[in-house]
């Protein structure tokens, strides 16, 4: 075993690189180019794009270490079977399933809901479609991680107070150490951003560690 070190907030992360991944949260077209889904509920898409380019950086570094990287997608079934009213109609608005600016609305295989060419999957990356908000919920992330014999996660992606915090919390009960660089997830809103990240390492780091891309490129180097 090989141990390396991630610097990071509250303290400093040791990992070894066999068992660590990279798990890139919902980088998906509506939810992150201009004309989505994400700009169209009256988001400024900026805020979120800032995390592009720290995240190819990562993204690059994990590929040159032959890491288990894993991409997720926020979507559901043409039908909408999968789908919950409790998710489907918030404030007495639809918005899932209906005709978007890239297709219908977080439904599989339209346009919006495939993820940014400059973070698109590599051949053999996992690719987990998620109906929820948290990457394990009715998807078989957990086991994809357990056969590989992951222990650390490195966590990327959007956004940082909904599905990425969501996916770090419920790692955290599975036993994994999840590490988020700051610079790799992204918020709409830019209060939302600093106080989920400031969730995740208080206490000890009792969801995870806080870290950046140049931090975790220079910790895979070892």
């Amino acid at each position: 075993m090989t141990q390396h070190t991630f610097r990071a907030e509250p303290f400093a992360l040791p990992f070894d690189l066999k068992t660590t991944a990279l798990v890139m949260i919902d980088m998906q077209r509506d939810f992150v180019e201009p004309g989505g889904f994400g700009e169209a509920l009256g988001n400024d898409v900026s805020f979120v794009r800032t995390a592009i380019e720290p995240c190819k950086k990562v993204l690059k570094a994990a590929r040159d270490h032959k890491m288990l990287v894993i991409h997720t997608r926020e979507g559901h079934r043409a039908d909408l079977a999968d789908c919950p009213p409790a998710k489907l109609t918030r404030g007495g608005q639809t918005f899932i399933g209906t005709k978007g600016p890239m297709g219908r609305i977080l439904v599989r295989g339209e346009d919006g809901h495939d993820i940014i060419p400059e973070l698109y999957p590599a051949a053999g990356e996992p690719i987990i479609d998620k109906p929820g908000k948290g990457a394990f919920y009715q998807t078989d992330l957990h086991l994809i991680l357990q056969n590989h014999g992951i222990k650390t996660l490195i966590v990327c992606g959007v956004t940082t107070e909904v599905c990425v915090n969501t996916t770090v919390r419920e790692a955290n009960d599975r036993g994994y150490e999840c590490i988020i660089p700051e610079d790799c997830v992204g918020s709409y809103f830019p209060e939302f951003q600093k106080y989920a990240l400031e969730m995740i390492k208080a206490q000890g780091a009792i969801f995870g560690w806080v870290s950046d891309s140049s931090a975790i490129v220079e910790g895979l180097k070892g």
